[in-house]
């Protein structure tokens, strides 16, 4: 892949594809297929599973080497390590405030929806036995062990293991390390642009199937929990779906108009990559992608390579959403008071405890057990309570993370002046005479 920004250039006439070809096409008729088999037939529907982790694992299986190509040659062509660290601190800044305000809102809008309000749950009336392998692991993932485990016991490990934050740390010292080797690393880096654009175009192939893994995914979720379950706890789903909305529209809206772009066009330059997240309950399988994209919407490739990366640990917009909303839920589900200052503190905890979401099984569900178990007011096991839901309410916290990387890619582009203005117009309006990178074309 060029990881230079490229001008607006002319493509040639009839280039356009027909609609039907078009993979965000492809992958809704594979979601309402989905749907219909998982309603119709729910025994077939649950089987379709594998379908959908195995497009998951394809794309994982590609995330760390790209991952890595694209950091080491993002620091290696930015050339100045002080523009590396300047990056590196506006992006976790911007993070932390916009989490802040994520769980702020959400905290907000649970209060006065009380969606949780006269259930009269007893805790002690639940299974425990059902979360007891998300409580074990909650053990595990404090703070200092989650710093720790950046750090991989092996550089190969990193790579095995497919943990994107201990990836970005090999890729950061490497990275840096030929920037201080200078011109004799050319040839490292001329491999390594080589091997990107290989993992890029091998990414372009397992997309073909990412159809399959919609339907997949879709079909399971539906054959699975049923109309049954969005009867049972419909007011939870609505209320933290309202929430989402409320920081999409009100917060993320205002905030790239002020930036000078639109986020409805950027929500229409993404679809395809919104409408997989929602149907496989991953961003992860839209990763690559988004490397990609992002970079042919004109921001820099070496800031792309360190905000996204990054940002799929530390920039969690959605599961700061589903954290809050999840908790006061369960804490009015269960009659358990919580007074301001109480709800401040369950703020500050989650600020900390959604930074680990990052590698983590089941990581917003798990994380809602850390931090029920840490702030002790709320009955941990009361968790129960929305385990056969939490597929459901992913789907909503998936594309707002996504769609909340997106806009904090440019953003922080701007800030750094690297951000081809024109470009990112162009593309965004997507006007006819506009060339786009490899695979990045919708």
């Amino acid at each position: 892949m060029n990881s230079d920004n490229v001008g607006v250039v002319l493509r040639q006439p009839g280039s356009r594809r027909a609609w039907y070809m078009h993979l965000w096409v492809q992958v809704i008729i594979a979601m309402v297929v989905g749907v219909v088999v998982g309603h119709f037939y729910p025994s077939v529907g649950q089987l379709m599973q594998p379908l959908g982790d195995g497009f998951i694992k394809l794309i994982r299986m590609l995330i760390a080497p790209i991952v890595f190509c694209t950091v080491v040659l993002g620091i290696a062509k930015m050339g100045d390590m002080s523009k590396v660290g300047k990056v590196a601190i506006k992006a976790l800044v911007y993070f932390e405030v916009m989490t802040t305000v994520a769980l702020a809102i959400a905290i907000v809008i649970v209060n006065l929806w009380q969606p949780g309000a006269g259930m009269n749950v007893n805790p002690g009336a639940l299974d425990a036995g059902s979360v007891k392998t998300y409580v074990d692991q909650t053990k595990s993932h404090g703070a200092v062990n989650f710093l720790l485990d950046i750090i991989p016991s092996a550089m190969v490990g990193a790579f095995a293991e497919g943990n994107v934050l201990q990836v970005l740390l090999v890729s950061i010292i490497l990275g840096s390390t030929l920037v201080a080797l200078g011109p004799r690393a050319r040839a490292v880096i001329e491999l390594l642009e080589i091997g990107s654009e290989m993992l890029f175009r091998a990414v372009a192939i397992v997309m073909y199937v990412a159809p399959i893994g919609a339907f997949g995914a879709i079909a399971f979720t539906v054959g699975r929990y049923g109309v049954g379950t969005l009867a049972s706890l419909g007011n939870l789903l609505a209320c933290f779906y309202v929430v989402c909305l409320v920081f999409v529209f009100l917060i993320l809206a205002p905030l790239s108009k002020a930036f000078g772009f639109s986020l409805f066009q950027l929500i229409r330059y993404l679809r395809e990559e919104l409408l997989i997240c929602f149907a496989t309950t991953s961003s992860e399988a839209v990763l690559p992608r988004m490397l990609i994209k992002m970079e042919n919407l004109g921001c820099n490739a070496s800031v792309v390579g360190l905000v996204i990366p990054t940002g799929y640990s530390f920039n969690l917009d959605g599961t700061c959403l589903y954290l809050a909303t999840a908790a006061l839920f369960l804490a009015q589900a269960t009659n358990t008071p919580l007074d301001i200052y109480q709800q401040l503190l369950l703020l500050g905890v989650l600020l900390l405890t959604s930074k680990g979401a990052a590698g983590v099984a089941g990581a917003a569900f798990v994380v809602l057990a850390a931090t029920l178990s840490t702030v002790g007011t709320i009955p941990v096991t009361s968790v129960a309570l929305i385990l056969g839901v939490h597929r459901l309410l992913a789907e909503g916290l998936v594309p707002t993370n996504l769609l909340g990387n997106a806009v904090a890619t440019i953003i922080i582009s701007k800030w750094e002046g690297a951000l081809d203005k024109s470009r990112l117009d162009a593309v965004l309006a997507d006007r006819p005479d506009v060339i786009h990178l490899p695979e990045a074309a919708h």
